[in-house]
């Protein structure tokens, strides 16, 4: 009897133990949810692939900058951001390769160093967002439809101005008047070498200064193609040719052996040894692009909608060792057109 009357009472607390049990784990799991939610946000991974043609220094600059800007954006390497990097080493067949494979990649967004690359990823990855920097003229080369409205999956940066030429075309017949004749080593089957060839050609004339080309179809031709020019011109000149800035040592070369003036398209090239160049740091152009990079990852803004960005800050930068070398009289007239001569006179 005494079993019988306590029976109730103890199944009225096994009852609410089981209840209570099942509230516990009801709001622990509610919250593992909510947890899981949050932390979801707050560590959100992105994964971004990188095609680059070739390794040269501003190619190279133009990478570190970029992912430089994605890290200032909140997205770092190693944290929430997984690298795909691609490099086709100069090869047409490496380089589509490449963008075929990133095509059927998993994705967020897509990096493209220079021409040839872009116009790759951009004939190939249709469904993933594409920027890409180091790319001369984009419309030219049909990787986007117009500089303000882009269209499709892909925008960027473009790496020249046709102020620059025209600045240094300007800087070349005032302070260097003897010169009348200058070589241009060039690989013909690049398009934004041939745009920036005919735009120097161009600026050039109108100084009475002729370009006189010699082509080339690989890199083991840019010091015979150099040496070839030597004879006949006052002064070499390279555009952003990816194919001779790889070789640029051996026109670095070719000037200083023969008292040559070599002026380049860009700083990188004036900091191995070329004289003189209107330009910018390849490193901030990488930084801009990556800043559109994260504009689209982290705040959705589509590539269709970003206007294709141009380098405007522009400045004469002298590199005075290659001056002596190449028997160039730096005079304070040529210094005086510097903005920046702390950083754009290189000692």
């Amino acid at each position: 009897m005494k079993k019988q009357k306590w029976l109730p009472l103890v199944l009225t607390l096994s009852l609410a133990a089981l209840a209570g049990c099942g509230q516990n784990d009801s709001t622990a799991g509610s919250g593992a949810q909510g947890g899981d939610s949050t932390g979801t946000s707050e560590t959100q991974s992105y994964k971004v692939a990188i095609s680059q043609i070739v390794e040269h220094p501003s190619l190279d600059a133009t990478r570190e900058g970029f992912i430089d800007a994605l890290k200032d954006g909140g997205i770092v390497e190693g944290e929430n951001l997984t690298l795909d990097y691609n490099n086709a080493q100069g090869d047409s067949t490496n380089n589509l390769s490449i963008a075929q494979k990133l095509a059927g990649s998993q994705n967020d967004l897509v990096f493209a160093i220079a021409t040839p690359s872009a116009q790759a990823a951009a004939s190939q990855v249709k469904e993933t967002p594409v920027v890409f920097a180091a790319v001369t003229d984009p419309v030219s080369a049909k990787i986007v439809s117009s500089m303000e409205q882009p269209g499709g999956n892909v925008t960027g940066a473009s790496d020249t101005n046709p102020e620059a030429i025209k600045q240094l075309a300007d800087f070349i017949a005032e302070e260097m008047p003897d010169i009348k004749t200058i070589g241009l080593v060039l690989n013909e089957g690049e398009p934004n070498a041939v745009v920036m060839a005919d735009r120097a050609e161009q600026e050039l004339g109108t100084h009475g200064i002729k370009l006189i080309k010699a082509a080339v179809t690989n890199t083991s031709e840019v010091q015979q193609a150099a040496q070839s020019l030597a004879g006949q011109v006052d002064a070499l000149y390279i555009t952003l040719d990816n194919t001779v800035v790889s070789a640029v040592d051996t026109i670095i070369k070719v000037a200083n052996d023969n008292k040559l003036p070599f002026f380049s398209s860009d700083r990188d090239t004036v900091e191995r040894g070329a004289f003189a160049t209107v330009g910018f740091k390849y490193y901030d152009h990488g930084y801009q692009a990556g800043e559109m990079a994260v504009d689209i990852l982290k705040n959705g803004k589509k590539p269709a909608d970003l206007p294709v960005a141009m380098q405007e800050k522009l400045d004469l930068i002298l590199n005075l060792k290659a001056a002596e070398a190449q028997g160039i009289e730096v005079t304070d007239g040529m210094k005086s057109k510097i903005q920046d001569q702390e950083n754009n006179i290189i000692q």
